[in-house]
């Protein structure tokens, strides 16, 4: 507030005075105003970097810093043309990386716009949607069930209005906030007329009064809350251990080949120089940003699939993922829900019902739904209309299951209550039934004929709920106990028949090896209707109330041989999340609701639609653009196609890395000279890179698409070893023919390994880019060309006149280009018949 007393200690005129504001909301221009003074409505710290920072964080590589002090030594010594190369290519590298690393930033933030959270906020007397980041103090916003709280603000007025503050307070159940006055000294939690940033309305609906925005709420003041590292993904685990490994191997090299050479007194500085040569070609200095790009770019992929990535991480999780728990309305079924029938408690058309339904849904100010739409739809389309003066709302809650409406009888002494909503929580608050136009007592025998016909229904694949009405004695407001001792009206039927594809669809999915489980709170009838339809076993079905009963054990056994889970709550969603995952299974939760949420959290990937209620969206991982199966499928399969791309450049660059380090490092004591000096390798790395650059943009092979991938660094690390290891045999008999054969002095030697090396590193990417015959799997077009680019220049280079002296290159003759292209040939055939061994079929 203006005068720093906190606002929830105001009435709402005081603290709209204190806040120059107006209560019936902020002018465009004054909104603008305040946006500009007070800035975005965002707690985030997390600043985008601009393209200099960026670019200098591309410098602070370990790598780098020590190419740096490297360089620096020989500009010390006068050495500046070794000096010169090493800062080239230490300026080549951080360029590439720092384009791609900004290209994927950019493509991020784009995605980001896509998803980018709105409110319903009075601006100039009307009611708009804006975006949640321009919200200012003095803003007036109105709030309903699904709603994330953009902001901290003090209750102008609320309807049944319960609030989840668990990020704020950890209370995990809701509480209920109501205007009024509050002490100023009340904790967070005894702040009852106010909301906080970072909370989420659970029902009902209020209308606020923002007293504070971004930094200066409640959430901002604890911001360092948001800065707590995330749960390390399988993958950010996989890329962490995978730099343990390079790094134990690093400093072995590094250490025995600097040893043997002042040992041997070769020069202390060109020894150094080359150790670190050698450290910087066993590491793949670019994975952050091939890693970047790749995943950006299967983002981006998926963006124009109509899937949109909100954490880069989860598109492994969703290359993983071999369970798919999903609702049914809308991605099992068509998704056009339309009111069938409505039925008296005989199962006869009525009339009054009809219009007591429509008279119900129509007023509602709670949860948007499609079942309270197709009653409108069809209310409207008969010519329907409001007859009827609303006194009071309750609103729908997931635990009652029921939403009623309060209107004005025509006797001005009586009020009207009509309650619709789940068949056997409605019949739970009746007493009476309507037959004939009068009230009979429900009795044992009509319940039971109720609920036959509520499963026959159900059965026939109908979606039913029931309708009750209460008149009473008017009185100023009403709650959860005055829904009670109603009478039953009658029966509402909806259908929204399965999508056509949905048979097809899934059985894509389980070619995937993804298994696909319902998930729903609706009845055990209408949904086993539909899994037969849609080719999953009816039978294979648990219900909420043996779940509520059952001991994790018992669910972690009956959870993976389950296809439908009904009649659930949403804490029991998020148990049976954790049972699949108890089993090791991967698993992806479809949801778009207030009550998905706790199993959106819990899921390994988190999937919501574009239509979502804002907590469903900003708990999920994923957003699809349409609720769809068949565009999850192509999520999942370029989700593993990114996935297998990374793991390619990972595995084939460390391999042919290690294989050449480890060859260098075994014949620096055997040879007179070094077999590469320092700027010799340091070309040689980024040469090799440069293909690896367009490895996101690499076909896949079908075998990566049909099962789930995982990280395991064990397989890189058996990769980086067994074709490392040929590659050094390969490497040894080539030094020894070039030493006794050739007769190569320094030079030769150089300018002849230096090709065979740089080309044998390029070939190993296209034979070991897939696991069957190389010549039986086409590369992508840019890394195809990119190596080939690559491997001409290998073989030019020598004859590049002043190029070739600053690196020390000699031409070769025609007999040694033979017996170039002889050693790669000769790799490349038995490093294809290493791999056919290597990837046989397990027995």
């Amino acid at each position: 507030m203006t005068d720093g007393t906190p606002f929830w200690s105001l009435d709402p005129p005081a603290a709209a005075a204190s806040l120059l504001a107006d209560l019936q909301g902020l002018s465009e221009r004054e909104a603008a105003q305040r946006l500009k003074r007070f800035g975005p409505n965002s707690v985030e710290n997390v600043v985008r970097l601009g393209p200099l920072r960026l670019f200098l964080r591309q410098l602070a590589s370990p790598l780098v810093i020590i190419l740096l002090f490297g360089a620096g030594i020989s500009i010390l010594l006068q050495d500046l043309v070794d000096a010169g190369i090493i800062l080239a290519i230490v300026l080549i590298s951080t360029l590439l990386g720092f384009y791609q690393e900004y290209r994927a930033s950019a493509a991020v933030e784009e995605l980001k716009r896509h998803l980018a959270l709105t409110s319903k906020v009075w601006r100039g007397g009307k009611l708009v949607t804006a975006p949640a980041s321009s919200i200012v103090p003095g803003d007036i916003i109105e709030l309903s069930a699904g709603n994330l709280i953009p902001a901290d603000g003090l209750l102008l007025s609320a309807n049944d209005f319960m609030v989840s503050e668990a990020s704020l307070t950890g209370e995990s159940f809701p509480v209920e906030k109501q205007p009024g006055r509050v002490a100023a000294e009340a904790p967070l939690s005894g702040r009852s007329n106010a909301v906080f940033l970072g909370a989420s309305v659970r029902s009902g609906t209020a209308r606020v009064l923002v007293a504070a925005t971004g930094p200066r709420t409640a959430f901002g003041a604890i911001a360092a809350r948001l800065q707590a590292r995330a749960p390390e993904t399988e993958f950010q685990r996989g890329i962490r251990q995978f730099g343990y490994l390079l790094v134990r191997v690093m400093i072995v090299i590094v250490l025995f080949v600097l040893t043997v050479n002042l040992l041997l007194d070769r020069p202390v500085v060109e020894s150094l120089l080359f150790a670190v040569a050698l450290a910087v070609g066993l590491s793949p200095e670019l994975l952050p940003a091939i890693v970047s790009v790749t995943l950006s770019a299967g983002a981006r992929t998926m963006a124009r699939q109509g899937v949109i990535v909100r954490r880069l991480e989860a598109i492994e999780n969703l290359g993983s993922m071999d369970v798919l728990c999903t609702d049914k309305t809308g991605t099992l079924t068509a998704g056009i829900v339309t009111l069938d029938a409505a039925l008296d408690a005989k199962g006869a058309k009525s009339e009054a019902v009809f219009r007591d339904a429509f008279t119900n849904a129509a007023l509602e100010t709670g949860i948007d739904n499609a079942l309270d739409a197709a009653i409108v739809a069809a209310g409207e389309a008969s010519g329907l209309k409001i007859d009827a003066r609303k006194i009071d709302e309750i609103p729908y809650d997931f635990i009652r299951k029921r939403l009623t409406i309060v209107v004005a009888d025509a006797d001005p002494a009586q009020h009207r209550i009509i309650t619709k909503g789940a068949f056997a929580q409605v019949l739970d608050v009746c007493t009476t039934l309507r037959q004939e136009g009068a009230e009979t007592a429900l009795d044992a025998a009509k319940r039971a004929g109720l609920e036959h016909f509520y499963a026959e229904k159900g059965a026939e694949g109908f979606r039913v709920l029931a309708l009750a009405t209460r008149k009473l004695t008017a009185q100023a407001n009403y709650d959860h106990g005055d829904e009670a001792g109603m009478c039953f009206e009658g029966f509402l039927l909806f259908f929204d028949p399965p999508k056509a594809d949905a048979r097809q669809t899934l059985t894509e999915l389980a070619r995937l090896g993804i298994r696909t489980k319902i998930i729903s709170g609706d009845n055990r009838h209408v949904t086993a209707h539909l899994a037969a339809a849609v080719g999953l076993q009816p039978k294979a079905i648990l219900t909420g109330p043996e779940i509520a009963v059952m001991k994790d054990e018992a669910l972690w056994h009956l959870a993976p041989r389950t296809d439908l889970f009904v009649e659930v709550d949403p804490q029991q969603k998020e148990r049976i999340v954790r049972a699949l995952q108890r089993n090791g299974h991967a698993v992806g939760y479809l949801g778009d609701g207030i009550n998905d949420a706790p199993a959106l959290h819990a899921a390994d990937v988190g999937i919501s639609v574009r239509e979502a209620v804002d907590v469903a969206r900003e708990s999920a991982d994923i957003i699809l653009l349409e609720r769809d199966l068949g565009v999850l499928k192509r999520g999942v399969e370029d989700g593993r196609r990114a996935f297998a791309n990374t793991l390619k450049y990972i595995s084939i660059t460390t391999s042919a890395n290690f294989g050449n380090m480890i060859s260098m490092a075994i014949a620096t004591p055997l040879l007179p000279f070094l077999p590469l000096a320092a700027k010799q390798i340091l070309l040689n790395n980024l040469l090799s890179d440069l293909p690896s650059l367009t490895i996101s943009t690499d076909n896949v092979d079908a075998e990566h698409l049909l099962k789930a991938q995982h990280w395991r660094i064990g397989d890189v690390q058996r990769f980086m070893i067994v074709f490392g290891l040929i590659s050094s045999v390969f490497d040894l008999v080539t030094f020894g023919a070039l030493v006794w054969v050739l007769h190569a002095g320094e030079p030769l030697f150089q300018t002849v390994w230096f090709a065979i090396s740089l080309l044998t590193e390029l070939a190993v990417v296209l034979v070991l880019r897939t696991r069957g015959p190389a010549w039986r799997s086409r590369p992508g077009r840019l890394l195809l060309w990119t190596t080939v680019a690559a491997a001409a220049f290998a073989l030019l280079v020598p004859f590049l006149g002043p190029l070739a002296t600053l690196f020390g290159f000699v031409p070769v003759s025609g007999a040694e280009i033979a017996f170039i292209l002889l050693v790669v040939g000769a790799y490349i055939a038995a490093t294809e018949a290493a791999k056919r061994w290597v990837f046989r079929p397990k027995p």
